[in-house]
């Protein structure tokens, strides 16, 4: 495997580890991903209510950003990124915050963050990676910066609909055939070829949704692709910032449990099937008042439950007030390794794939 570089910024690896909310990956999973040589990459969502020192839900935010990347960076050397939703209506709060604490890497999605740029001072170490779901997306950053900022992404993370989480499709688009992470590559690669010729300048793309095994990350670096970003997969080690009985979840999870909900921010998910999730289809409302106002498309008003409430308490292991989002492979699990024993697995399953495709 090839190392991933991005700007100045060079990973042993070409593996991302991606940011899960909320509280799924913070300093923990992040510092472990990068001393094995990835990227280890925290999460922003939800940090104003896991820290809780001020009544302010935006001061306490920026406040566990700053926390969670200093404890990150007194744990590892390696390179660090944040996951930042552009949807969240503290985005460019918490986007301050990661340059001013000289993050290695922000990587931007959940909204196209065609300002971006405008945040980060001239020559800062920072680098600024979005994440997209389409060619089209693609372009139009690659346009706005330029016209705007004089600027090229340091990369793209391509997002397809394996993912878990919030998805960038439609419904009927999540099984369609022309959406598969490797059309969406080809397309995303053709865009990006004439903006890397005019500016002499590579813009890797980081594969993301459905990389599960090391034969995967293979089969996409011939493709084109620069890296994976990998979240899943990371949920169940040892390091993983969850409750251990977020990680039972996985485990526990057979493959029709894994569900396409639709999200009250507007967008569809991919979760793990549970009561909760039944209580929702049958209608059933889980009343709740709005102290946060944490995500811009958030339909509160009509919500039948808050999306940040249910994942915090999953997070904690609560599944009777909340649920787990997850990949479409998340049913692949079967118990809870250390991310050394996961990547160096990684490693020989990628090594096998090379092995196997030689003609020589």
């Amino acid at each position: 495997m090839q190392p991933l570089k991005l700007g100045t910024h060079t990973a042993p690896l070409p593996l991302v580890q991606g940011g899960m909310g909320i509280g799924v990956s913070l300093s923990k999973l992040a510092s472990s991903v990068a001393n094995e040589g990835g990227i280890g990459v925290l999460s922003a969502a939800g940090l104003g209510m896991l820290y809780k020192g001020s009544p302010h839900y935006e001061e306490n935010a920026r406040d566990g950003l700053r926390q969670e990347i200093r404890k990150t960076r007194a744990l590892s050397s390696g390179v660090l990124g944040v996951n930042i939703m552009v949807a969240m209506t503290n985005f460019a709060d918490l986007v301050e915050v990661a340059i001013e604490e000289e993050i290695d890497v922000i990587f931007a999605g959940a909204g196209l963050p065609l300002d971006l740029p405008k945040h980060l001072p001239k020559n800062h170490k920072t680098k600024l990676v979005p994440i997209v779901s389409s060619a089209r997306a693609a372009r139009i950053i690659l346009k706005k910066w330029l016209q705007n900022y004089d600027y090229l992404p340091d990369g793209f993370v391509l997002e397809g609909p394996l993912a878990g989480g919030h998805l960038g499709f439609k419904k009927e688009q999540i099984a369609d055939p022309s959406f598969t992470l490797e059309t969406l590559l080809a397309e995303v690669l053709t865009v990006l070829r004439p903006f890397e010729e005019e500016r002499k300048q590579a813009i890797p793309v980081i594969v993301a949704g459905g990389i599960y095994t090391g034969e995967d990350i293979f089969r996409f670096l011939q493709r084109g692709a620069a890296a994976v970003q990998m979240a899943t997969r990371f949920v169940t080690t040892h390091e993983c910032d969850a409750d251990d009985a977020f990680k039972a979840s996985y485990i526990q999870a057979n493959a029709d449990d894994i569900v396409i909900i639709d999200s009250p921010v507007g967008l569809p998910g991919r979760a793990i099937d549970n009561a909760y999730l039944e209580d929702v289809r049958q209608g059933l409302k889980h009343p709740f008042t709005c102290p946060y106002d944490c995500i811009i498309t958030c339909k509160k008003e009509a919500a039948p439950y808050c999306i940040t409430l249910a994942l915090l308490q999953a997070r904690k292991g609560n599944f009777k007030h909340g649920f787990a989002f997850a990949g479409a492979n998340a049913y692949r699990a079967t118990e809870v390794i250390s991310v050394k024993t996961l990547i160096e697995t990684l490693k020989d399953e990628y090594a096998v794939a090379a092995q196997s495709s030689d003609p020589s």
